[in-house]
């Protein structure tokens, strides 16, 4: 703030003493230092609630950025619901355009059907001695 040396403060100090004389320097530089003490005080004061103001603006523009950011999600999220439902709109009409199938479904396949079917992938079924591996270790080596 101000830029005062050793040198200035030694003349003030020179100053001060010829001017009010030794009994009265101490008494004055107490009110000298109380009005210095009140001074900063209020400085800290008024420094601290522009602080507080500039974060509750900054807060209030952060605010005002994040439901834009919203309102253009809500947006975007609104714009892909009606694309898709115009799709699945446009799908469903497709398909009730489509002439209805004559033929009746093929006849369920009970597990027997289904393991003599063309392509079953008989590695799915157990082996017979693979049964035998889940008996206790003790019945395993009674029969090797």
């Amino acid at each position: 703030m101000f830029d005062i040396g050793f040198s200035e403060l030694l003349v003030i100090a020179v100053v001060a003493l010829l001017v009010l004389g030794p009994e009265r320097l101490p008494k004055a530089a107490r009110f000298a230092g109380l009005w210095v003490r009140r001074a900063r005080a209020q400085w800290y004061s008024v420094r601290s609630e522009l602080e507080r103001e500039l974060a509750a603006d900054e807060l209030k523009r952060s605010l005002r950025e994040t439901e834009t950011q919203m309102r253009d999600i809500d947006a975007s999220v609104r714009a892909a619901d009606a694309e898709a439902r115009r799709e699945f709109d446009a799908m469903r009409t497709a398909t009730r355009a489509l002439p209805a199938d004559t033929a009746d479904p093929p006849p369920a396949l009970t597990p027997t059907d289904r393991r003599d079917a063309p392509g079953y992938a008989r590695a799915y079924e157990p082996e017979p001695d693979d049964a035998a591996d889940d008996a206790p270790r003790e019945a395993r080596d009674d029969r090797a």
